[in-house]
């Protein structure tokens, strides 16, 4: 099935065009931030890495190598928690040596292009309870930024919310550290969630931060998207 095929019975609503390794994953990371579970995703930049190739897919990974990642995104109503159903979900994201596909001028040295390619973005709709989930690697690190993964959601053909997960340092460290495909670069340009100026001031209070647990393949990362439908939407570039 086409992905327009696929999309049809949406895209009036929403207005569309168009080798697992061994982790040890403290029990301490497995836990949401206290409080969070019903809180407003804070709003934060899309960054210049946003495109909408039209992949309606759970499985983003295509021939991406690293830590497999279940990536587990539920959309509430910030306040009351009620799930929000047949809400659309993007994610995007960095593969293991910090690339976004779909661009020029990616890589440490600035001078790959992966234009063509479509790797780690997809799209998906939640179901009853507000589930979206997808299936990808673990995120990569790029100079300048912690490790996180980028994702927007849409209700009627608005974007409610433009925010960013980001993933325990400890776990950070551990999968970087022990899988080879993230492997071979300068690691003291890597940096955490507390030096990441991003996270610092878009969202102090790590509503963000994902709850981490370990998997018979890997990792799963899961997060609570609370937005408000009656903001009126916005979005700010990347500021550097």
């Amino acid at each position: 099935m086409s992905f327009r095929t696929a999309l049809s019975r949406r895209a009036a609503l929403l207005g569309l065009t168009g080798a697992a390794t061994a982790l040890r994953v403290p029990a301490a990371m497995a836990a949401e931030p206290e409080g969070s579970a019903c809180l407003l995703m804070p709003e934060t930049v899309e960054g210049p890495f946003y495109v909408d190739p039209h992949l309606l897919r759970a499985d983003i990974r295509e021939d991406s190598a690293g830590l497999p990642l279940a990536l587990r995104l539920r959309v509430i109503e910030a306040g009351p928690c009620t799930a929000l159903s047949q809400v659309r979900v993007d994610v995007w994201h960095a593969d293991a040596q910090g690339l976004y596909s779909g661009y020029d001028g990616q890589g440490d040295s600035r001078r790959v292009s992966t234009k063509t390619r479509t790797f780690l973005r997809g799209t998906q709709f939640s179901d009853g309870e507000g589930w979206a989930e997808f299936r990808t690697i673990y995120p990569g690190w790029y100079a300048g930024r912690a490790t996180h993964v980028h994702f927007k959601v849409f209700v009627d053909t608005r974007s409610l919310v433009t925010g960013q997960m980001y993933f325990p340092d400890a776990t950070s460290a551990e999968v970087y550290g022990t899988d080879a495909a993230y492997g071979g670069r300068d690691t003291a340009r890597r940096i955490t969630n507390g030096q990441d100026g991003i996270a610092r001031v878009d969202d102090r209070r790590q509503i963000g931060v994902a709850a981490i647990e370990r998997t018979d393949e890997g990792l799963r990362a899961t997060l609570t998207i609370g937005v408000d439908r009656r903001a009126r939407a916005r979005s700010r570039l990347w500021p550097f």
